[in-house]
């Protein structure tokens, strides 16, 4: 038997292009492994879409982990219930605010584990810097991909492509991929003026109901909703993203046919 070391690199190189060859082509990626963006990919693996989450850290999670001003606890409110029991996450209602309060790492833990359990998988270290297209009519396919060490490091290095039938930008404040709509195809008219300063109730509110698609093949939801209509942020109370994850997802489903 070969030693260790090399048994290590073989079978790590092995698993990787394997799994690779399968990511090329998807339904679905969702860009952006925060709250939203993992309601999603969990509710459209589980109607069957092959779901690619792509994150530029090493980790998952969004603006949950940060708490309310890095205090271990988010809120929610009472719409959130079915979605957080649908991901087994554990609440606290505290009558005198008519709030639920969550522990942070346990919701980032049980939002990643249970779209991983329903199909989705989610790579970290990975950014999308720019779109696949097609003209007449305009359509976005896919992402082009890079590693964010090589982004970080300043390094010109090719990137490669997935192609998908819908793109979820759930890049939060940043709102990363429908920026690149904006930048590169001035003629859509698409514009991101960034989210406005803070109303908690209106901002929960417009996030999921601006929540859906922008072009088509690409949709947004979560903080990105807000950074593109210019609506009120919230702070750290996480209904509006839960159900706006949910929403994206019923509608990509919907569009792409799979309906539950």
């Amino acid at each position: 038997m070969e030693p260790l070391e090399v048994r290590i690199t073989r079978a790590i190189w092995r698993a990787t292009a394997e799994e690779w060859l399968s990511l090329a082509s998807v339904d679905a990626v969702v860009v952006g492994a925060g709250p939203a963006g993992l309601t999603a990919a969990r509710y459209m693996a589980e109607r069957g879409l092959s779901t690619l989450v792509l994150e530029r850290r090493l980790s998952f999670g969004g603006g949950i982990g940060g708490g309310g001003m890095l205090l271990h606890k988010v809120v929610l409110d009472a719409r959130a219930l079915p979605v957080l029991d649908d991901f087994r996450v554990r609440y606290r209602r505290l009558p005198e605010y008519d709030l639920y309060v969550v522990d942070a790492a346990e919701l980032i833990a049980k939002l990643a584990a249970c779209a991983i359990d329903a199909g989705a998988k989610v790579l970290t270290g990975v950014a999308v810097e720019d779109l696949i297209v097609r003209e007449s009519p305009f359509r976005v396919e896919g992402v082009v991909v890079q590693w964010s060490a090589v982004q970080l490091s300043g390094l010109h290095v090719d990137p490669l492509f997935v192609r998908a039938r819908a793109v979820v930008d759930a890049t939060g404040h940043d709102a990363e991929v429908l920026r690149v709509l904006e930048r590169k195809n001035p003629a859509l008219g698409v514009k991101v003026p960034g989210e406005r300063s803070a109303w908690a109730e209106e901002g929960e509110r417009l996030v999921v109901e601006r929540t859906g698609r922008v072009v088509e093949g690409l949709y947004v939801a979560g903080m990105a909703v807000a950074a593109l209509n210019q609506t009120y942020r919230m702070g750290p109370i996480f209904t509006g993203m839960l159900l706006s994850g949910r929403k994206v997802a019923e509608e990509v489903a919907r569009d792409l046919g799979r309906v539950a």
